[in-house]
């Protein structure tokens, strides 16, 4: 990890983004995006999860949000709402849902390579759905889940460290 990538984790801020993407990002990192996002709409801090364009927004505040890519639940399995973060877990057991467990998942999935939550899980309140990293890169961008909204573990590392427990979140389709 080169010292601009440990200074831009560290620092969080705007300007060391734009000197990490400048600079050139990390082997196997992924480029975030800085984008407008309506301030007013959603707030410093939300999370805004587009379905139909299969991105996850960031609100930065000042009308600007990182974007970044994502997958969705399949046909049959996507939602929209308001919601907000309830928790947040470093390596995350997987516990499958009885409907899940039906169709021949196990009962639960312990961290590690095999777990499909990936490195780190955004638990959203009232629902069984979280955000989470995924061990299935190539499913990013796609339609595939159960309703969980899938990272590249990067990126969900990224975003476990900026998001605060409380913070609102919105699914839109």
């Amino acid at each position: 990890m080169t010292m601009c990538a440990k200074k831009c984790r560290h620092a969080g801020n705007l300007f060391a983004l734009l000197a990490l993407v400048a600079t050139g990002l990390p082997h196997g990192a992924q480029a975030k995006e800085i984008v407008a996002l309506e301030s007013v709409k959603y707030p410093m801090g939300s999370i805004v999860i587009d379905t139909s364009e299969r991105r996850l927004y960031y609100s930065l505040g000042n009308g600007q949000a990182l974007k970044y890519k994502v997958a969705v639940g399949r046909p049959g399995f996507q939602w929209s709402g308001k919601t907000f973060v309830e928790k947040k877990k470093k390596d995350p057991g997987w516990y499958p849902t009885a409907r899940m467990r039906r169709a021949g998942a196990p009962r639960f999935v312990p961290p590690g390579p095999k777990n499909p939550l990936g490195i780190r899980a955004i638990y959203l309140g009232w629902t069984e759905y979280r955000i989470h990293g995924t061990n299935a890169p190539s499913s990013i961008g796609r339609a595939v889940s159960s309703g969980c909204i899938r990272m590249l573990n990067t990126d969900v590392a990224d975003l476990f460290e900026r998001v605060h427990i409380g913070a609102p979140v919105f699914v839109i389709r």
